[in-house]
């Protein structure tokens, strides 16, 4: 059973820093590609970034180019979500997902296989 769990999440001030984590699982990490989604209340669920299994291409939102970073330890199941310079819009659930085939990223909810959780992130002003 593939499992992703999310932690890091947190309230922090704008202009902070959060390190959010995924641990996985139940699949052979190395082969999936994995990404990050968030959800606002009242908001659709939101691309953030991902990166492919190897960790040689990574992909990421307009919203958050610059500012957050995803990484990956495949020796350890674990991806990870670098988010700096936060702004009270970043406030949302963050998700974890996993994708079982191609070297593609995909922006929708529907190009992924599994979901964590989620974890909160609150970005006060």
């Amino acid at each position: 059973q593939v499992q992703l769990a999310e932690s890091g999440g947190g309230l922090v001030q704008a202009g902070g820093s959060l390190r959010l984590s995924c641990a996985a699982s139940g699949l052979t990490f190395s082969t999936y590609t994995m990404g990050w989604f968030r959800q606002a209340p009242g908001k659709e669920r939101e691309f953030v970034g991902g990166i492919t299994s190897g960790g040689g291409t990574t992909s990421y939102a307009d919203s958050v180019k610059g500012r957050f970073t995803v990484s990956r330890d495949n020796a350890k199941n674990t991806v990870s979500l670098q988010m700096n310079s936060l702004k009270p819009e970043d406030t949302a659930v963050y998700y974890c997902a996993a994708r079982r085939m191609g070297f593609a990223i995909p922006r929708i909810r529907a190009g992924w296989d599994y979901w964590g959780q989620g974890t909160q992130v609150t970005v006060s002003s």
